[in-house]
């Protein structure tokens, strides 16, 4: 540790005054951007674990006021939060499973070259990237479909990302040699073979993104839910956090209308709870993305920067 201080004060000694304004000028932008990005996911947690009055009043700045867990505690007694994030957990994986069984095969066949009708089938689905048939269409195909207000629809419903299928099949084309596939027919694989035994192996960092992505996109989906569902058994965890606080704003609008003392004291009180139990909420929906990046991280660079659109 020593000797790799002592190269680094010997490498800055040598350096000219621009060298190490312009360092310090970098040093200082990544220091920003870094702060950009964790200080709301810090306040985040340290105002829901704050004193509901001090976050109310705007209080909580750098550190937590007034520790305490009621904003914790009035989360998990709601049933409806537990019964929301099962529906999302349960959107999240079958729905992320379902997207890349579409989107994997899908882009392997578009990577071949060869393939009849392959510039033909990358202008129809760029096509879809740009125009929709509109929300008012969609729904009443949906309808006549009997999938509104169902668990299906926020699983069908954007089953492919053109995007998605454009950046796989560009790792597909870029990164694995046509004479890996030569060589395994010349040993007898079949096509099937040759995707499973050999495609999916290679294509751990690229499958690891497109997953995320759609992972990470039905994680935080609330509109489709809104518009093609109203059974609250089925309904995803942002359409709860959503519905809770629009009750909590409506309530305490109820009770300053009322003019009665009393229920103005508890709505106060209770807007004061909302307040924080919002920036819990906040944190809960997100810890789950929070916590599976950091083990993706590796093949997510890696699968962003080879699967990157080259033209």
């Amino acid at each position: 540790m020593g000797n790799k201080s002592k190269k680094i004060r010997s490498k800055w000694s040598r350096m000219s005054w621009n060298d190490k304004l312009f360092l310090l000028m970098v040093y200082a932008v990544i220091i920003a951007i870094v702060f950009i990005c964790v200080y709301p996911v810090y306040f985040t947690i340290i105002a829901s674990v704050s004193d509901p009055f001090d976050v109310y009043m705007g209080k909580v700045n750098l550190w937590p006021s007034g520790f305490t867990l009621e904003s914790y505690g009035l989360v998990f007694q709601n049933e409806s939060i537990w019964r929301g994030y099962a529906n999302s957990v349960y959107y999240t994986v079958v729905g992320t499973l379902f997207n890349m069984t579409l989107t994997i095969p899908c882009a392997y066949a578009l990577s071949k070259k060869k393939m009849y009708g392959r510039n033909f089938l990358m202008t129809v689905f760029l096509i879809t990237m740009y125009f929709s048939g509109g929300l008012i269409p969609t729904y009443m195909l949906y309808r006549q479909m009997d999938l509104i207000n169902t668990r299906g629809i926020l699983i069908l419903n954007g089953a492919v990302s053109v995007y998605n299928v454009i950046v796989t099949r560009t790792y597909f084309q870029n990164n694995i040699s046509v004479t890996l596939f030569e060589a395994a027919r010349i040993d007898g694989a079949s096509e099937f073979g040759i995707f499973f035994k050999l495609v999916l192996p290679l294509s751990a960092p690229i499958i690891a993104v497109i997953a995320l992505y759609y992972a990470v996109g039905h994680w935080s989906s609330y509109f489709p839910a809104m518009v093609y569902t109203s059974d609250n058994d089925i309904q995803p965890l942002q359409i709860v956090l959503r519905r809770i606080l629009i009750l909590n704003e409506s309530a305490y609008e109820d009770a300053l209308s009322s003019g009665d003392a009393t229920l103005i004291q508890n709505a106060v009180k209770q807007s004061y709870l909302a307040a924080s139990m919002k920036y819990a909420l906040v944190f809960i929906a997100s810890a789950p993305m929070l916590i599976i990046y950091p083990f993706v991280q590796k093949h997510f660079v890696k699968g962003v920067m080879v699967g990157a659109v080259k033209g």
